[in-house]
């Protein structure tokens, strides 16, 4: 999909600073050597299994589809992983690979939370330091993820600067790691960043689409019509997508957070309403203001507000593989109680957006069609934010 120097396309590169050119060389190099290992992929494959609980389930809702009155659906049960999302797989590769390149410490940037847990729980497993920098209002909206990630052993910064969200932990991060960087390996959680970042994270996350087409192909002796999942930097879609990119007749839908709407200030659907820039050491398409600075974006997702999107998702997008849509906090948050009632599955917020999109075109495929959603975490997160969206008073 991509060249040696990590584009997509136009997309991708590596804009960084000379003083982490070694780092990303060296992990790169590290990359190149490790991933085709029988040792290294075995150790992985053990982790995933023993640890991480995988395979994850693809689970028929039948009650949803029934509901719908249109195509199967199947939910891809990311959130029954190990730390309760799909960030464990890309945390487990990477701090693998970093205790084979030497490294003692480990740095992440967080959103919601779920990766900031996921590497603090990889750290402790593995015997190394971990430091995870996190906005400051999403320290506030997930205060239950700070605590996990203290009580696993790390250390959490609040970020101030900025609209202290992900992105600024993001460059918070990249900048610690340029004044660290012989013991410490930045373990970024998303497909974005300086190549070989969204390679990286791609191929350890594409365990997803790789079981998915496994199990469809028992259950139901065919591949999917249509395979979706929320998209923020863009890591569980492109998990969800890669093995079937091939796959023509498979329709890939990635579902933005559109916040209060694609028409207003406070959105972050990246694709529907960003331009081509550079921001984070990646070419990709960002919000930004008229003057080409990064716009402040808004989801209620803390995962999904970032400004950008990872470059493979913005190639994919450019040659009309893949399609992107918005989704609003009030569709994800109906969809998000509506799963809840329909499945008894709470979804993490991020999840909702995709479901959201599934309960508008389920409907309009016939029952033959199938629909596979990938669930990419558990809602347990969100639920204090929910209630206070809806009104409720509730003391976390």
């Amino acid at each position: 999909m991509s060249n040696s120097k990590g584009r997509f396309g136009v997309h991708g590169g590596q804009y960084i600073p000379e003083t982490l050119m070694n780092a990303v060389i060296e992990l790169e190099e590290a990359y190149n050597h490790y991933k085709d290992d029988p040792a290294f992929n075995k150790e992985l494959t053990e982790l995933f299994n023993e640890y991480a609980g995988r395979p994850s389930r693809l689970y028929y809702a039948e009650k949803m589809t029934e509901d719908l009155g249109g195509a199967k659906i199947y939910l891809k049960r990311e959130d029954l992983n190990h730390t309760g999302s799909h960030k464990i797989n890309n945390v487990l590769g990477q701090a693998l690979l970093a205790k084979k390149m030497g490294k003692t410490r480990l740095i992440a940037e967080t959103g919601a939370g779920q990766h900031g847990v996921a590497t603090a729980t990889a750290a402790a497993l593995l015997g190394m330091d971990c430091v995870v920098f996190m906005g400051e209002e999403d320290t506030k909206r997930q205060a239950l993820n700070v605590y996990r990630m203290r009580l696993l052993g790390s250390e959490v910064i609040p970020v101030k600067s900025g609209t202290a969200t992900l992105k600024d932990a993001v460059s918070e991060a990249m900048r610690e790691w340029t004044s660290r960087i012989d013991d410490t390996h930045y373990c970024l959680g998303s497909v974005m960043g300086p190549h070989p970042f969204p390679t990286i994270v791609r191929d350890f996350q594409s365990v997803i689409s790789r079981e998915i087409k496994q199990q469809i192909l028992e259950k139901e002796n065919r591949l999917p019509d249509v395979v979706m999942a929320c998209v923020g930097g863009g890591s569980n879609a492109i998990g969800t997508f890669y093995h079937f990119i091939e796959d023509k007749d498979v329709k890939l839908i990635g579902c933005e957070a559109a916040g209060r709407g694609i028409d207003t200030f406070e959105t972050a659907a990246t694709v529907n309403t960003g331009r081509l820039g550079i921001f984070h050491g990646m070419k990709s398409y960002f919000c930004q203001d008229e003057y080409g600075q990064i716009a402040p974006v808004y989801s209620i997702s803390a995962g999904l507000d970032y400004p950008g999107i990872g470059p493979e998702h913005a190639w994919l997008h450019d040659i009309g593989r893949a399609d992107y849509v918005p989704v609003t906090d009030e569709q994800a948050v109906n969809a998000f109680e509506y799963l809840s009632r329909t499945e008894g599955i709470i979804p993490a917020i991020e999840s909702a957006h995709a479901v959201a999109h599934a309960m508008e075109i389920a409907p309009k495929y016939s029952k033959d069609k199938i629909i596979v959603i990938t669930i990419s975490g558990r809602g347990d997160k969100d639920c204090a934010a929910i209630a206070r969206y809806r009104g409720e008073d509730i003391n976390e």
